[in-house]
């Protein structure tokens, strides 16, 4: 096992990272870091979230920094507005012990864009940004990108399933020139490999993370055979019987969020909702409780849960089977996070048994059935 300084980090950086509790590097950090440090390339990461992606991209960012100039000299864009202020805040205590001061600026919707521009106005060094709000600030000639030399593209399929393509789009053509382009990303749908194609060079560096392996080999995946209307029964049973533990119920729609939501309320659960219609006040209220564990269960559909990294979750339930294969991915990947263990459980109706059957041939998994006692 390498040490973060035989990866070639600085001991400033590393003195950050002992303070958090990091002292040996995860393989994607093993594999990307002295990649991304000795060498101007474009480079692609295949990994799990939760596997310690933004320190593989985050510390090598902050080296190549030069604290001397006032410029706008890294982008890293991500989906969620909570992943922007998770990495934002991750980078600052990196750099706690840096002898030069680097700046740090989020930008994301559901703050006034005002505010976020006062505060580019001051020296930048590294934006994250969501790649909507992003794209606001840039018609409006508000943030000057023109020296960026590093782009991240941080949790990539999800910006797309999220509907962000044409955004993208816009951000690397507006963005091309000298920069290198750093993509990570769980799953490589064609969406992916077309941005590869069109905005990367032929020679990109590529590093997969158990590549046999699409989702994390520390969860246990389940099924359990029911009907409609059983399930909420089912459901209740599960919750009781695991009073101590967190979790995270996902369901196909944002009213089927609600509904399931209230109804578990009503038998005394300490769950609370996450869905699309909801206001940004409401939804950073409801991370904020399950984040200091006032919730126990999050019920969420698969858009609102993206960028969700919340440690010691130890299941997650599919209320309903997701839409798309890679989708179970982001689903089963909210738990066993850092090297803990978790399960993901799916209830189905009989004549969904064919799409378990699929789902585990397309990511390599194996599934085991449960039956739980009436």
């Amino acid at each position: 096992m390498s040490t973060f300084k035989e990866l070639g980090v600085q001991k400033n950086l590393i003195k950050g990272l002992k303070e958090l509790g990091i002292k040996f590097p995860t393989e994607i950090q093993e594999k990307a870091i002295p990649v991304l440090l000795n060498s101007k390339t474009d480079f692609i990461g295949l990994a799990q979230t939760g596997t310690g992606k933004t320190a593989a991209y985050g510390l090598p960012v902050l080296q190549n920094i030069d604290a001397s100039k006032d410029e706008i000299q890294a982008l890293i864009l991500s989906p969620t507005r909570e992943l922007v202020q998770q990495i934002k805040k991750q980078l600052f205590k990196f750099t706690k012990y840096v002898d030069e001061k680097i700046f740090v600026e989020g930008v994301y919707g559901g703050e006034k864009i005002e505010k976020q521009i006062a505060s580019l106005n001051r020296t930048t060094h590294v934006v994250v940004a969501t790649p909507g709000r992003l794209i606001d600030l840039i018609e409006r000639g508000d943030v000057d990108l023109k020296n960026i030399n590093t782009l991240v593209l941080d949790e990539a399929d999800e910006m797309l399933s999220m509907g962000f393509k044409q955004d993208l789009n816009r951000i690397l053509k507006y963005t091309n020139g000298i920069r290198n382009t750093w993509l990570f990303s769980a799953t490589m749908p064609n969406e992916i490999q077309r941005i590869v194609k069109t905005y990367m060079s032929a020679n990109a560096i590529k590093v997969a993370v158990n590549k046999n392996s699409l989702v994390n080999a520390n969860i246990t995946h389940q099924f359990v055979k029911t009907t409609i209307k059983d399930k909420l029964d089912l459901l209740i049973q599960f919750l009781e019987r695991r009073q101590n533990d967190r979790g995270i119920i996902f369901c196909r729609t944002k009213a089927g969020t609600q509904a399931l939501t209230e109804k578990l309320q009503e038998e005394g659960f300490s769950v609370g909702a996450l869905e699309g219609d909801m206001q940004q006040r409401d939804r950073d209220k409801v991370m904020r409780a399950f984040k200091n564990e006032s919730l126990q269960v999050l019920i969420s559909t698969d858009v609102s849960a993206r960028g969700i990294d919340v440690n010691d979750l130890s299941f997650v339930i599919h209320h309903q089977l997701p839409e798309k294969v890679e989708y179970y991915t982001h689903r089963s990947g909210r738990t066993a996070r850092a090297g803990k263990t978790g399960f993901s459980l799916a209830l189905i109706i009989p004549r969904e048994t064919q799409r378990i059957h699929d789902i585990q041939k397309e990511l390599g998994i194996k599934f085991t059935e449960i039956f739980m006692k009436k």
